[in-house]
């Protein structure tokens, strides 16, 4: 049972910092830098921890500068308020995401003029369906070792695990537009806070904070407020990993750097 439970939060976890980290605020929204070497060393981080529900960085920060143009209108891409459930929205969300990712469509030019991390032969991979089938399948292979006899039920997180992306996505966009608090009520869309159970997306919950304040990388901003993702940042940020802009290094939206670090 123990080597279940370790693989499923290493996987959740590992998935949910790589799509908040490289995908959401740097390949979308640029809040900070890195030299060449990172950059690909976490993009490939990124196909490796996401594993069969891989997400091109290209798809996804095409989709989500959309969903902040159009945020909570007909036009968002994953909007909860334009669809009857999340499985609904999900859909939707795959379809306009694919044609990004996959070349199908060209974006408006206004959603591709800053700069988006593009590694063809590591996204090529990556959506292969051959490696999601082979990688998906290595979980499998891990259950079925570590499984006790009998227990069958833990094969339910199976399909979790091969579709962790997504999964982390619908939380994140039905949970993070209907529920929770707000901090700011001028961002004219329906983005709240879930602070109870933000530790499960290391920030991500935080929607209001973030579209209140979308170049801010620290998406808490109360006090009582943590952004896990942005502590480790801070890390990567003081050893020379990347460099923070400082124009947005902000602790609440508004505090300089100095007195953020």
């Amino acid at each position: 049972m123990v080597p279940i439970l370790i693989l499923f939060f290493a996987h959740w976890y590992g998935s949910v910092f790589v799509q908040t980290f490289f995908l959401h605020r740097y390949a979308a929204h640029a809040m900070f830098t890195m030299n060449r070497f990172w950059e690909k060393t976490f993009h490939l981080l990124t196909m490796v921890l996401q594993g069969p529900s891989y997400l091109n960085p290209y798809g996804y920060a095409v989709l989500h500068r959309m969903h902040h143009s159009y945020s909570d209108t007909e036009e968002d891409p994953h909007s909860p308020h334009h669809s009857k459930n999340p499985f609904e929205m999900m859909i939707k969300t795959k379809h306009i995401y694919d044609d990004f990712a996959y070349d199908r469509v060209a974006p408006k030019s206004e959603f591709t003029r800053d700069f988006i991390p593009r590694w063809k032969a590591i996204d090529m991979l990556g959506q292969n369906w051959w490696f999601r089938i082979g990688f998906g399948s290595l979980y499998a292979f891990y259950y079925m070792a570590f499984v006790p006899d009998g227990q069958w039920g833990w094969y339910l997180l199976l399909p979790i695990h091969w579709l962790m992306g997504p999964i982390h996505g619908a939380i994140v966009n039905w949970g993070g537009h209907k529920y929770g608090y707000k901090n700011h009520f001028k961002t004219q869309d329906e983005s709240k806070n879930m602070l109870p159970i933000d530790f499960l997306t290391m920030g991500e919950l935080y929607q209001n904070n973030h579209h209140g304040h979308p170049t801010s990388p620290n998406f808490a901003y109360k006090w009582w407020e943590v952004d896990f993702c942005f502590q480790i940042m801070k890390g990567l940020h003081k050893v020379g990993i990347i460099h923070i802009k400082r124009d947005v290094w902000t602790t609440q939206g508004r505090v300089p750097v100095s007195k953020a670090a």
